[in-house]
């Protein structure tokens, strides 16, 4: 398998972290290396990441856990139980389409150079989405039917991979994390496996200095 992807990309992470859940192999192709236009040929909806498997382009990270989950079901990312399965894909699906839309760069330049808005606009829009977003996530959490040490269960899944690269990007936009203790123990639990520690931007070959 081929990931295309970038260090920064969140959305990256969260594949490489459920590739490395699974203890699969992958070859990482850093896409700000390959020459220009070609990545757009590969996949044509030019954001990251993509998944080449036998030749086939899978495009957006949902798409890719979903193939990664059916393909491989063991070790699995969702809880068996119906309830909380669906419960896990909500959680992720939140981050994934309500909050990690709002960091993308090409979001925040369109509302600096096409609408105008200064810096500090761009930013107190992206820090009242954040913060509308995770205040949701740490309720949730708090409705659970356990105080699991995991988002839904005793091992980190598909809500974990989901959370830890989203608290990465409110940190990196100077977000105050310290209102959501429950997210925080979630993520300190995972940032000291394997999994998560090797998939952070700072431990991938494009990442600067590396």
């Amino acid at each position: 398998m081929k990931l295309y992807t970038q260090h920064r990309n969140s959305a990256g992470e969260r594949v490489r972290i459920a590739l490395n859940l699974k203890g699969l192999s992958y070859h990482y192709i850093s896409v700000p290396a390959l020459p220009p236009g070609e990545y757009r040929r590969i996949n044509p909806q030019g954001l990251l990441p993509a998944l080449e498997v036998d030749g086939a382009v899978i495009a957006q990270s949902p798409a890719i856990l979903d193939f990664l989950e059916q393909r491989w079901p063991v070790p699995a990312l969702l809880p068996s139980d119906p309830v909380l399965r669906a419960q896990a894909l909500a959680f992720g699906a939140h981050i994934a389409s309500e909050m990690h839309a709002i960091t993308v760069s090409r979001v925040r330049t369109f509302l600096g150079e096409e609408l105008d808005l200064s810096e500090d606009g761009v930013s107190r829009w992206v820090a009242h989405w954040m913060n509308e977003g995770l205040s949701a996530l740490e309720a949730t959490l708090a409705t659970r039917q356990q105080p699991w040490p995991f988002c839904y269960g005793d091992e980190p899944g598909w809500a974990d991979l989901h959370l830890v690269p989203q608290l990465s990007n409110v940190r990196r936009f100077g977000g105050d994390l310290a209102p959501y203790p429950r997210l925080l123990a979630v993520e300190a639990r995972c940032l000291v496996l394997d999994a998560f520690r090797l998939a952070r931007p700072e431990n991938q070959p494009d990442f600067p200095g590396a």
